[in-house]
């Protein structure tokens, strides 16, 4: 059986907004195995990024129960969350968030800055990595240097130069066009099939969804049942995708 890294009960995140209340996500159930590879999907404003958020301990759950890598990280102080992370949690932002003043090699070194290893050697990493990603060639170019999806691929070499447990990727192809995005998520798919790395990817797009192994769908806040179709999750008729 494969080992779970990543299980909800119950998941709650409310917000205050004035005197009112707003449940970005109720009462989910999640479970994720070792090696998976799942994709969030569902609209804008169906949650899917608070729960990835809550799996990367980026923000705090109002109730309910997160268990990651055998962790409750919840009760985990800011501290002890930040060296959780970075230790193994590999993000990657839909907006890439990248130092516009840092060559490729810098922006992909930084995780590492906060490990034990010597400038030799987080600089060796940082190189694999962009090589893994198929920059090898841009390694002293600056974000503005690079298209949108070199500057993607970029993200993802940051997020996995610390060789995380798990990958966790918001919207990769929101602001690629069609030829980079395709680049994109077949990279994601290599990483997961010949580097086992467990990834956890929220999209509101049906064909990046489907380079996932497992989809699971969100409805203003509710997770849905695992297994539910995606004509019958998102409304649309039998055929549609």
């Amino acid at each position: 059986m494969s080992e779970i890294v990543i299980e909800t009960r119950r998941l709650t995140k409310e917000f205050r907004r004035g005197d009112s209340r707003v449940v970005a996500l109720h009462e989910a159930e999640l479970s994720v195995a070792k090696g998976d590879f799942m994709a969030l999907m569902g609209p804008s404003g169906s949650g899917k990024s608070t729960l990835l958020h809550l799996i990367a301990a980026m923000d705090r759950p109002t109730s309910g129960e997160i268990l990651v890598l055998g962790q409750n990280i919840a009760t985990f102080g800011d501290r002890a969350v930040a060296r959780w992370r970075n230790r193994h949690i590999g993000f990657v932002f839909q907006s890439f968030n990248l130092i516009p003043v840092l060559t490729a090699l810098e922006n992909v070194e930084l995780p590492l800055k906060l490990t034990k290893l010597g400038r030799k050697e987080r600089l060796a990493h940082a190189t694999h990595a962009l090589k893994l990603v198929g920059l090898e060639d841009r390694l002293r170019h600056t974000p503005k240097q690079l298209s949108g999806g070199e500057e993607q691929r970029v993200a993802i070499a940051r997020a996995m130069v610390t060789d995380p447990d798990l990958m966790l990727i918001d919207e990769p192809t929101g602001n690629l066009d069609a030829t980079a995005a395709l680049e994109v998520l077949t990279l994601l798919g290599r990483l997961n099939r010949e580097f086992a790395k467990t990834i956890v990817m929220v999209t509101h797009d049906p064909r990046a969804a489907l380079y996932a192994s497992r989809i699971r769908y969100l409805e203003k806040g509710v997770l849905l049942a695992d297994g539910a179709t995606p004509a019958v999750a998102m409304g649309l008729p039998a055929g549609t995708l």
